[in-house]
């Protein structure tokens, strides 16, 4: 990336029983375009005793992306929702002005060793779908958009870039884009991109003006349309970004919203047990006391 603003490595966080690397936010930068959450899970080998377990916890004003490279999720939901998510595919749940949702080790991996490595992400949502009513949608991996340019393949995850389309149903200007190099490759994405973007490289390396940056490190740039890089050998990157909101977003615990006033509803309704429950999972993840 030819303008970078911002270079980040992935800090350590706690998610309960397992431990992610957490991108986005940090205290320089709070979101890149509408996406204001970014965690690294894994990769881990979670033991036949070792299970994920993320009980039924709350939501508002965003839209979660849970893709996964290895391993499997149950994930269920208060709209009712039951639904395993493997390697590729795309869940996208629309918290909207409330949900509830619990993440799982499935069933019939409980007993067994297991694998678990995937990206986490939340997108706030525009100021005037801050109150939709939510929903879920999944997207099998046969469904989202490929194409290789020489040795360099391309996937479009979410949102819309190089004149392609994702059918994951986002609600703003957005895109999350894998590229994977077979061979050294230099990358010049001039043009295709907008808005913000950060750049995660997940395995291999990148050179950029001259300077070499590795796996964990997120390099950001406010102006994504000078987005040129070189790619070495067997390099995996994610790319995200789009148009940045007008209004700042506030976030406290699993909330996001435009008015702090929101978020201090949405805990008090949580504390008071008022949110919609999961059928099938009766859990409940207090809220954290600071």
């Amino acid at each position: 990336m030819s303008n970078i603003d911002f270079i980040r490595e992935e800090t350590a966080a706690n998610i309960g029983n397992f431990m992610v690397g957490r991108l986005l936010p940090f205290r320089q930068k709070r979101s890149i375009g509408p996406f204001v959450f970014i965690d690294h899970m894994g990769p881990a080998c979670l033991a036949d005793h070792e299970n994920l377990d993320v009980g039924p916890h709350p939501h508002i004003g965003l839209s979660t992306l849970t893709y996964l490279f290895d391993g499997s999720i149950f994930h269920r939901d208060s709209l009712g929702t039951a639904m395993e998510i493997k390697p590729g595919a795309v869940n996208w749940m629309t918290a909207g002005k409330g949900v509830v949702h619990s993440e799982r080790t499935p069933e019939y991996l409980r007993q067994k060793d297991k694998y678990l490595h995937g990206l986490q992400i939340w997108v706030a949502l525009p100021k005037d779908l801050e109150f939709m009513e939510p929903e879920f949608h999944h997207t099998e991996a046969n469904e989202i958009p490929t194409w290789k340019d020489g040795n360099v393949a391309y996937k479009l995850i979410a949102g819309e870039a190089f004149g392609k389309k994702s059918p994951v149903p986002v609600y703003s200007k957005l895109y999350m884009i894998e590229v994977k190099a077979e061979k050294d490759a230099l990358i010049d994405i001039r043009g295709e991109l907008y808005g913000e973007s950060g750049l995660y490289i997940l395995e291999g390396e990148v050179d950029s003006n001259g300077f070499n940056y590795g796996p964990k490190q997120i390099l950001i740039t406010l102006d994504a349309h000078l987005c040129t890089f070189e790619m070495k050998a067997g390099t995996t990157v994610y790319i995200f970004g789009g148009e940045p909101f007008p209004e700042e977003r506030f976030i406290s615990w699993n909330f996001v919203a435009s008015d702090k006033s929101t978020i201090d509803e949405a805990k008090e309704k949580w504390i008071n047990h008022e949110f919609p429950k999961v059928p099938g999972d009766d859990g409940y993840v207090p809220l954290p006391v600071r």
